[in-house]
């Protein structure tokens, strides 16, 4: 990373602007997404703006940028009334907007990238002095990233300092990031929101801020915003309020449910092993080489690692729906393969994120898909080939209850229930009866509050009946929480393994940035 060279002050060349929205009201059809939002964003700050999904947050963003129009209520910027009709007007008032997926043309390279973001590029594009242009551009920036390699040559981090880049060449002076670092390593989150503040201080800079990391908030943000239900839920200055304040704001009285105890299983056997696993993506390229993993009885193994370095491929060879190309995978030291039958037998059970995609037919109802695991064996198929409606629907409402589900009937199609309670309801069926090995990915992806905790409490509560769960997640701080052991994935490999205790959130941050150790 480079400097900004001295006598350099990207303040004379850039002035940060403010931004603030009063009484902002966005109604579609009889929801009400905002609900009289005022926020105030003032010049070289950083703000965050937190909220559970649904909150709002995305809405009140949309309206800044002008993908909305507000029913009512009005932007200001800079302390003036603006109208924002659409993205380009917001673009000319200096608003831009990182999104949390790149918006990069891979085979293009960084330069190339730049260059054709402007409204203005010409037809005839003279390299050597764009390139010129650039180089002078960037000295005024604390960003730096090679700007002739191919976008999809570049890491991730790389990548949306690009975007930022992006952002800061086109002149937007006041940044709204969207979950910036929910691609990034550790390491490379805390560099971009470092030089980000950095910016900010130096008044040449505002940054409104997406997240629900609160650690992200508590070490860059000036100030935090904090939407319930689409309406203000609370304020502040970031020093004068703890994680619990912030996160009160955000779910209110809201019950959690608290975890059990870690149960010690001091001599617990081998339960599950995986050897020599080698898969192919959907291209034909390697996902997974030769990927070794060990899980005993009463143990959660954590598998920490950044989107794509094949975790998916790992889940879905798992649960079979994807072929290895060669590797073995044993239970109790005999070979298992990951078929119905011996799922049921080996008593093998799992859930993943986005379940209406995966493990649920969404048209289906509540109790048929509660019924998946046993709708042929007794009481629900007396007889061989027959159904009976009456048990499935019995066994589906002591689920419901069980696990708190909301749903208005047994024979509600699934997909009509919010994201939380589908994944209840999945976990009701998976966890209904005795597990002895769990398969879990990302579990509480894009989940509430009161949901996050209920599944994690789950979690923690087959584990210490003695189940062997294998956890793999994107989230560190879920990883940290819940493992006993903690496993990298780096580029379809296994590159670090370590008791939980033995080591910290930054040396899995190194390893999940390649650094093998």
């Amino acid at each position: 990373m480079i400097r900004r060279e001295s006598g350099t002050n990207p303040a004379a060349i850039r002035t940060a602007i403010g931004v603030e929205t009063v009484g902002m009201t966005k109604v579609f059809g009889s929801l009400v997404a905002l609900d009289d939002v005022s926020i105030r964003v003032p010049a070289g700050s950083f703000h965050a703006l937190l909220g559970e999904n649904g909150a709002g947050k995305s809405t009140l963003v949309k309206c800044m940028m002008g993908f909305y129009q507000p029913t009512s209520g009005a932007v200001m910027v800079a302390g003036k009334e603006v109208d924002i009709p659409s993205p380009r007007a917001a673009h000319a008032l200096g608003i831009g907007m990182v999104y949390q997926h790149f918006t990069l043309v891979p085979s293009l390279t960084a330069a190339e990238n730049l260059v054709i973001s402007r409204a203005d590029v010409p037809a005839v594009i003279d390299w050597r002095k764009e390139r010129a242009a650039l180089e002078a551009f960037l000295e005024t920036t604390p960003f730096r990233v090679p700007l002739d390699i191919p976008v999809s040559g570049l890491a991730a981090g790389e990548k949306q300092k690009l975007e930022i880049l992006k952002q800061l060449y086109l002149d937007q002076r006041f940044l709204i990031l969207d979950e910036p670092t929910s691609v990034l390593t550790p390491d490379e989150a805390d560099e971009v929101l470092g030089l980000l503040r950095g910016m900010t201080r130096d008044g040449a800079l505002t940054v409104l801020m997406i997240t629900h990391k609160f650690r992200e908030v508590t070490a860059y943000a000036d100030d935090v915003t904090v939407l319930r239900r689409g309406s203000l839920a609370g304020a502040g200055r970031v020093s004068d309020l703890s994680v619990a304040d912030m996160s009160h704001m955000m779910i209110g009285d809201t019950k959690l449910r608290k975890r059990a105890e870690r149960k010690a299983f001091p001599d617990a056997s081998l339960k599950l092993e995986v050897a020599g696993l080698f898969a192919e993506d959907d291209a034909e390229l390697p996902a997974l080489e030769a990927v070794n993993l060990k899980v005993r009885r009463g143990e959660i193994l954590g598998i920490a690692g950044v989107s794509g370095n094949g975790q998916s491929e790992l889940i879905e060879v798992l649960s079979g729906q994807r072929q290895p190309s060669d590797g073995r995978i044993f239970i109790d030291g005999k070979p298992y393969e990951p078929q119905r039958n011996q799922m049921d037998a080996f008593k093998v059970f799992g859930f993943s994120e986005e379940p209406l995609r995966n493990v649920a037919v969404p048209r289906m109802s509540v109790a048929e898909n509660m019924a998946f695991r046993t709708f042929d064996k007794r009481p629900i198929s007396p007889f061989r080939g027959w159904l009976s409606p009456a048990p499935m629907r019995r066994k589906a409402r002591d689920l419901i209850a069980a696990y708190r589900v909301k749903t208005p009937s047994t024979e509600e199609p699934i997909e009509n229930l919010s994201g939380g309670n589908v994944q209840r309801a999945i976990l009701a069926r998976e966890l209904s009866g005795e597990v002895d090995v769990l398969i879990v990915a990302n579990p509480c992806f894009g989940l509430d509050f009161a949901s996050v905790a209920e599944i994690r409490a789950q979690i923690m509560d087959q584990r210490n009946r003695g189940a062997a769960v294998l956890l793999v997640s994107e989230d560190l701080d879920e990883i940290l929480e819940l493992a006993d052991t903690v496993a990298v994935m780096s580029e379809g490999r296994i590159t670090h393994v370590s008791p939980i205790g033995d080591t910290d959130r930054a040396t899995i941050g190194h390893a999940m940035a390649g650094h093998h150790g």
